[in-house]
């Protein structure tokens, strides 16, 4: 009777456990999102960002770097600049071409292929550098992503990360837009690649060393007004917010970023300087 009992309590709690989340459906989902608007707009003014981590990594000339979810290429195109043999990987198309022109501008030989981060096309160990700025964070199956940047970096190589914070402005942005549109029952946000508890699940096992510091951004906008018009109209997960809500929703989602901003903003002026916290990551592998 009593192990009968405990079967049936079993079954209940698996009868009552949410179901596991659609991860093709939503990396689906989340592709078309990135592949709306135009992130090269918001990424070109994050370029300090990918110059500091490979301070923060003291990339050497000639290492082998692989660029992860690179957008439109501001970590590569840091790391080019540092005569880096630079390989830039996204899954969203016009990214790379904006990437590619970018490249091509300044006259910098970098590799531009189009490769899902969760799937990398690339054989075991080999990189000497793995980067990752803004993007690995976002995908869906955060440990499978987590084990193939692990697994292209060669043994004493190191990884690169900047990710956006819970705390921070940015994390601040998804919790508002999460107040709207719900993500998917038992996924993990993306904020909790800014945590070093997070870091710690993921990478672990496979590193001999994992070092994360708390570091700043600051978005300059002409005011919070021109802040909202531009992630509205290039940034794709703030203009499929938008889309989806209907027009009362759009005002009160407008307004509670609006308020976010003010709350936030350090100008001193009419304009906008929002302090934005990302942590700022180096993973030596085994």
């Amino acid at each position: 009777m009593a192990a009968q009992t405990a079967i049936a309590a079993n079954q209940t709690r698996a009868d009552s456990a949410p179901p596991a989340p659609d991860l093709a459906a939503l990396k689906t989902r989340q592709q078309a999102a990135w592949s709306s608007g135009n992130y090269a707009i918001v990424g070109a003014t994050l370029q300090i960002v990918g110059e500091e981590l490979c301070e923060a990594l003291d990339l050497k000339a000639g290492s082998k770097v692989l660029d992860v979810a690179a957008g439109n290429g501001m970590a590569s195109l840091a790391a080019a600049r540092r005569w880096c043999d630079v390989t830039s990987t996204d899954y969203v198309p016009a990214l790379l071409e904006r990437g590619q022109a970018r490249a091509a501008a300044e006259g910098w030989p970098i590799e531009f292929k189009e490769a899902d981060a969760e799937n990398l096309p690339f054989d075991d160990n080999s990189f000497d550098t793995v980067l990752s700025t803004f993007g690995v964070m976002f995908t869906p199956n955060q440990d499978r992503a987590a084990a193939e940047l692990m697994r292209v970096c060669r043994p004493r190589g190191k990884i690169g990360l900047a990710n956006w914070t819970p705390e921070g402005f940015i994390g601040q942005v998804f919790k508002t837009l999460g107040k709207y549109l719900p993500p998917p029952a038992g996924t993990k946000s993306p904020a909790l690649w800014g945590t070093s508890a997070r870091l710690n699940e993921m990478f672990d096992a496979g590193a001999r060393s994992i070092r994360a510091e708390s570091r700043l951004f600051k978005f300059r906008y002409r005011s919070p007004e021109h802040f909202l018009d531009v992630f509205k109209t290039y940034y794709g997960p703030v203009l499929k917010a938008f889309a989806a809500l209907e027009p009362a929703k759009q005002e009160e989602l407008h307004n509670d970023l609006h308020a976010l901003i003010v709350r936030m903003n350090r100008s001193g002026d009419s304009t906008m300087v929002v302090p934005s916290e990302y942590l700022e990551i180096v993973i030596t592998k085994q």
